[in-house]
């Protein structure tokens, strides 16, 4: 089987969760190409169609997978294979963005979601729809010794850590209500923006912290905190996405409203309890393989013959 996915190429590297993806269904015997959509808004797409309509024909590709609903709507603009679009979240969530992903998700032979709640904002039944998460590296998302991790990072062993889920300047992930939680709290805390790192700076620094803090005003998944959970690392985090339903009944996991009192009383209590959760257990469902075998099975449900 041979796939060509297709996604935005207006980043410097592939979004990571693309890749990884990508990397798994190698390992099953799919031979994956790329085809990365260069040029911003509908007139920068259109441009990339000759070039994208030329590849298919000369690829003999089984069909196309596409990332996000813009690009998805783009790789209906072929008939000659069918298109599978995986929907991400801002994609749907997004106003500006969600005509382009109700249009595209007519058009294409199957939509899937990252998220179970996100079909009904295009309007579709959920027979005609298929739920895979993006999936967690397990090999390098693991636990381990938190002492051990802090002394590799060099941090102070006597210290708190919290880790904060994105970017400071992501207006969407809310860092101000992050701040005003923990500048309540009595003791010497440091707020660990991840930004910049790999996938195992993040996971040593998973082990090394004493939780991860989402204050979001919307989320798909987010990816952070499976592989939070992946690592045993305690999760304080308001209501987005689908981390209640991931972390429920997880020890020393919360879901958190918007007050910065709840907050502070939820990190305060991780804190005192100074304990690693049981979050692992959940994981083997969101592996990078078991999601890849879930895709294939819908690969070859799609392809043409």
């Amino acid at each position: 089987m041979k796939v060509l996915i297709c996604a935005s190429g207006n980043r410097d590297t592939l979004s990571p969760f693309v890749k990884e993806q990508a990397e798994s269904l190698k390992k099953l015997d799919i031979e994956i190409d790329y085809f990365l959509i260069e040029g911003k808004g509908v007139c920068g797409y259109l441009k990339n169609i000759p070039a994208f309509r030329n590849m298919v024909d000369k690829g003999n590709y089984s069909l196309v997978h596409a990332h996000y609903g813009l690009s998805g709507l783009f790789a209906t603009f072929q008939r000659k294979i069918p298109v599978i679009i995986t929907f991400h979240g801002s994609d749907i969530h997004k106003k500006t963005n969600r005509p382009f992903s109700l249009l595209a998700s007519r058009f294409s032979h199957k939509n899937i979601f990252v998220h179970p709640m996100q079909a009904h904002k295009l309007h579709l039944k959920q027979k005609d729809t298929t739920v895979i998460p993006c999936g967690v590296d397990l090999k390098t998302f693991t636990p381990s010794d938190k002492k051990n991790a802090r002394e590799k990072m060099g941090w102070d062993l006597n210290k708190k850590y919290i880790l904060f889920s994105s970017h400071f300047n992501n207006p969407i992930k809310n860092v101000s209500l992050a701040l005003n939680a923990i500048d309540k709290i009595d003791q010497d805390i440091e707020l660990i923006e991840l930004k910049g790192f790999t996938k195992k700076e993040v996971a040593l620094r998973m082990n090394a912290a004493d939780l991860l803090l989402i204050t979001s005003f919307s989320e798909t998944g987010p990816l952070v905190a499976k592989e939070a959970m992946a690592c045993n690392c305690p999760i304080v985090s308001t209501n987005v996405g689908d981390v209640k339903t991931l972390i429920h009944n997880t020890n020393l996991c919360f879901i958190v409203s918007n007050d910065p009192l709840n907050i502070q009383k939820k990190i305060e209590l991780i804190l005192k309890n100074n304990d690693r959760t049981n979050g692992q257990k959940k994981m083997p469902n969101y592996d990078l393989p078991h999601i890849a075998k879930r895709l294939k099975v819908i690969y070859k449900q799609c392809k043409i013959t």
